[in-house]
């Protein structure tokens, strides 16, 4: 995204073929669209966004492309095939590495990573409302890098950054910690470009969204836990727009555009039966309206686990 980029668009992901997904790179070379580091420039204004482009550059974002309503039926269709029948894990515990970047100047504190992995219990296990997922959260590990460089630029240093610094398998999420340019606040991959890109899995987030931090709207964390949903495997809520399959999740309401700042439950942008879900950490809301996954995203994050990160799924499932 662009509170929130994604590495790089669905669209851009699979237009050039989808069994098995592209790894960004390749995707990228093969229809043109940006590198996973580079985000492309934001899109053409709408009324809604009153004529300046994205609505609200700190939350949205360049994001290079929209995704075609096909793309997100072909990743639920090869998660399916993969499947073969299993069912996912109840609860899945994710291992942690956390990079704190700094410049020597400035940087993450200790108190603001701890409060950060709360925030993402509280989020995911679902004490802040809605379902709770059966995803937790473990520290493994935790290291401070001094890096100018990287701190304040990691998007054009990301490769470097994360196959020096880089912990662990599938199954371990690395959380880098940087200050991005105030065009977004945090990017990931995807579950399924592990396979052909293991080193630049991971996410990276502007260190100042932490809860605390000094960005306004967007301090409570949840930045994190947006662009983690994305490295479990969840599109966003408002993806395809109105039309189907949506985002894949059967208990997300379409919408036909994202948040925008603090919206009220009433809005309701498409025919389909249900309101937007504004509150949900997968749209563009402000950090203090959102609340929530459904059990839909839960059973989903599980499923893209024991697809594509879980290394173990027989210990997984009988955890």
């Amino acid at each position: 995204m662009a509170r929130r980029v994604t590495a790089v668009s669905l669209a851009c992901l699979l237009a050039a073929g989808l069994i098995p997904p592209l790894p960004p790179d390749a995707a990228a070379a093969a229809t043109g669209c940006a590198s996973p580091s580079r985000p492309a420039r934001p899109g053409p204004a709408t009324p809604e966004d009153g004529g300046h482009g994205h609505h609200d550059a700190l939350r949205l974002g360049p994001e290079p492309r929209t995704p075609y309503p096909a793309d997100v039926g072909r990743v639920l269709a090869e998660l399916d095939k993969r499947l073969q029948g299993r069912e996912p894990p109840a609860r899945v515990t994710v291992p942690v590495w956390v990079h704190i970047l700094t410049d020597g100047v400035s940087g993450a504190s200790t108190a603001s990573v701890n409060a950060q992995l709360d925030a993402l219990r509280a989020a995911y296990g679902g004490r802040l409302g809605g379902a709770a997922t059966g995803v937790g959260f473990r520290l493994d590990g935790a290291q401070i890098v001094r890096h100018t460089g990287w701190f304040t630029d990691p998007m054009a240093h990301e490769e470097a950054m994360k196959t020096t610094l880089r912990k662990g398998g599938p199954e371990t999420l690395n959380l880098y910690l940087a200050q991005l340019d105030g065009q977004v606040l945090g990017f990931s991959t995807y579950p399924y470009w592990y396979r052909d890109s293991p080193r630049l899995d991971g996410v990276v987030i502007d260190w100042r969204t932490l809860p605390g931090g000094t960005l306004a709207n967007y301090n409570r964390g949840y930045t994190g836990v947006h662009e983690i949903g994305h490295w479990l495997g969840l599109f966003h809520t408002f993806e395809n727009g109105c039309q189907s399959p949506g985002d894949g999740i059967a208990d997300t309401s379409p919408a036909a555009r994202p948040a925008k700042g603090c919206p009220g439950g009433a809005k309701d942008t498409c025919p389909q039966s249900g309101r937007d879900p504004v509150h949900n950490f997968m749209d563009y809301a402000h950090d203090r309206c959102m609340s929530e996954f459904t059990r839909g995203q839960g059973e989903r994050m599980r499923e893209m686990w024991v697809v594509y990160r879980d290394r173990e799924p027989d210990a997984a499932a009988s955890s």
